[in-house]
């Protein structure tokens, strides 16, 4: 599947960040210029107080915002100065990174487990093991197992990434170099800053989007902003060498950027309650405060006199569509759908099956967890970065 990434402002004081997937716009968001994200920055944050009855505990950071911490979460904290207790305690400093945005009346949520994050790999603090993604095969796995048993004990915990499946040991070794290098900042250097500062702040989103494509399908990286462009190449110069010949700048004044791909139809789309379908069905998404509900209606469809045919044929072009839907919009959490009734329990479990595959293809954790005895299809889908239409509520869209 070739992928190209557009970077462009589809209005003033606002970035649209696009992915098209075989010509098909797949995932979008909009970054207001003017703020930034704290998605992934560290901070040495205070323990304000520890609210026993949901096991968590609030976080200050830069700033006096207060985070959300699981406790059942916290491992192996790293605190700014020796503890004997093991317990978390008001008063506490300790390395918090931020792990969720801030969601409507939600706080963000911050871990003690840190990711340094690169193309290849990603360093942790707490899960100290070696972990490889579930997309890479597995003589890809060995491969890349006995690359780094020859790299010696580990300072912490490694993931390895989908792209290392591509990369040469060389390339992998450098990288691990370069997040070992920010781990001994943060824990001999950023250790002694001021309480609640910030003392790694990420990649701008775009960037950290672009880290995070698979290098195989990615064809081209399109800009029409020069100083984007000077950004993208000098950080793909740096951290992502083969790729960066798939920057370019787009120049044609006489059809912009966004134009060109649609950007603002695509806005329109992944705004709009109501998707209709190739086949003239339709689906209805309903997003809530618990959870998002997808009812999926026939519509105009006429496919015929074979009823449950019909049906099945339905459900799976709108399995299709909610997939692509769940990305577009960036909807996380719960999610419910409602698919067309199904007689048959074997019609049923064919299309359980058949979404859990297309959920293997997003790039966040997704599932398909079971169908309720009502019929409904229940779908979760981590959270991490806002809801696109909370993005477009914030850019004044």
């Amino acid at each position: 599947m070739d992928s190209i990434r557009i970077l462009t402002r589809l209005r003033e004081g606002v970035l649209a960040d696009a992915l098209l997937e075989d010509g098909c716009l797949t995932e979008l968001s909009l970054l207001p210029e003017a703020g930034t994200s704290i998605l992934g920055n560290i901070y040495i944050g205070k323990v304000r107080n520890i609210v026993k009855n949901i096991q968590a505990a609030f976080v200050e950071i830069e700033g006096g915002q207060l985070c959300y911490l699981p406790l059942e979460e916290v491992r192996a904290p790293i605190y700014t100065r020796p503890k004997k207790q093991e317990q978390l305690l008001p008063g506490d400093e300790l390395f918090v990174q931020v792990s969720r945005e801030a969601v409507k009346t939600k706080a963000p949520s911050v871990t003690t487990n840190l990711s340094l994050t690169g193309k290849y790999l990603v360093l942790t603090t707490e899960n100290r093991v070696l972990g490889y993604s579930s997309r890479l095969k597995s003589e890809q796995k060995a491969r890349l197992k006995a690359w780094i048993e020859k790299w010696g004990p580990l300072p912490s915990g490694l993931i390895v990434r989908t792209n290392a499946g591509g990369a040469e040991e060389k390339e992998l070794l450098e990288e691990y170099h370069r997040l070992c290098e920010q781990y001994h900042f943060l824990t001999e250097q950023a250790i002694h800053r001021n309480v609640c500062s910030c003392v790694l702040r990420s990649r701008p989103a775009y960037l950290t989007s672009i880290l995070g494509s698979r290098s195989e399908s990615l064809k081209e990286i399109l800009t029409d902003d020069r100083e984007l462009y000077e950004q993208i190449r000098e950080f793909l110069m740096e951290e992502m060498p083969k790729d960066a010949g798939k920057v370019r700048l787009y120049e044609d004044r006489m059809l912009p950027l966004k134009a060109l791909y649609r950007l603002e139809k695509g806005l329109a789309d992944g705004l709009c309650e109501k998707v209709w379908l190739k086949s003239g069905a339709y689906l209805v998404i309903e997003p809530t405060e618990a959870l998002t509900v997808i009812d999926v209606n026939t519509g105009k469809y006429t496919g015929g006199s074979k009823k449950q045919k019909v049906i099945q044929k339905i459900n799976q072009e709108a399995a299709k569509e909610i997939a692509r839907q769940l990305r577009l919009r960036n909807l996380s959490g719960i999610i419910l759908v409602d698919f067309v009734d199904m007689k048959e329990k074997e019609a049923q479990e064919e299309l359980l099956a058949f979404m859990r595959e297309l959920l293997k293809k997003d790039p966040m954790k997704a599932a398909a967890v079971d169908l309720t005895p009502l019929g409904l299809m229940e779908l979760t889908r981590k959270k991490q970065r806002k809801p696109l239409l909370e993005q477009a509520k914030e850019c004044g869209i």
